[in-house]
């Protein structure tokens, strides 16, 4: 996040993260209070599409972590929303169908995305998945900020371990349709340790980085945590 207010609450009460909202939600925003220090784009950018997305920070009850999307690739705003101010959540895989606006599919984004979405029989569709990014950005918003340039950013839900051998299929089926179409595109797994890039995992490495709301880590397994406490 290029930019981050100050929290209008102490640090030392930012101890949790709400559990109704995930991290790449766009949440749709009653209102943004403003801060001192906020750049001049962010009231344009909140007046043109009132949603921010879920951003991995931790907060105090009743807050909410969000960043806030201008119009130029540098313009990202981190700061807090109160929960009371939250609308409603569109999270990435409820996009996983969703079609761009007439005259936007061709964009390479949307173009990898509809190719995604029709191959029925590749390693991804065994996954729950969608669009984050700028893509699900303008899916959810219907707000142009898709360009040519964009990378399509997919988040896919990965509560169980992915073996090493299914993680490389899945990465070789992302990496042809993107090559096949002049795409770039991201994966990330979303993990019980937070989110581990695709290509990582599937290079076998000894350790990944887990972005997490506490901060980054360097682990050797992203569900083991989960497997300690009984869970998935």
């Amino acid at each position: 996040m290029g930019v981050c207010a100050a929290a209008p609450f102490s640090t030392e009460c930012a101890t949790s993260c709400d559990a109704r909202w995930r991290p790449h939600d766009l949440l749709c925003l009653r209102r943004l209070h403003a801060f001192a220090d906020e750049p001049a784009w962010v009231r344009d950018a909140f007046e043109r599409a009132p949603y921010a997305v879920v951003r991995r920070a931790l907060a105090a009850d009743g807050f909410v972590a969000i960043g806030v999307r201008g119009a130029q690739r540098a313009e990202r705003y981190g700061t807090w929303v109160h929960a009371d101010d939250i609308v409603s959540a569109v999270s990435p895989e409820s996009l996983a169908r969703s079609q761009a606006d007439d005259g936007r599919d061709a964009l390479p984004a949307f173009a990898a995305l509809i190719a995604l979405q029709r191959d029925s029989t590749g390693p991804l569709a065994r996954f729950v998945w969608g669009p984050a990014g700028s893509t699900g950005f303008e899916l959810a918003t219907r707000v142009p900020t898709v360009n040519e340039a964009s990378d399509l950013d997919l988040l896919i839900r990965m509560p169980e371990r992915l073996a090493l051998e299914l993680a490389r299929a899945l990465l070789e089926q992302l990496h042809t349709h993107a090559e096949r179409i002049g795409a770039r595109l991201d994966a990330q797994l979303e993990t019980p340790a937070g989110g581990v890039a695709l290509a990582e995992w599937a290079g076998g490495k000894a350790r990944v980085l887990a972005r997490h709301a506490s901060g980054p880590q360097l682990i050797a397994d992203p569900w083991a945590a989960a497997a300690n406490d009984g869970g998935i």
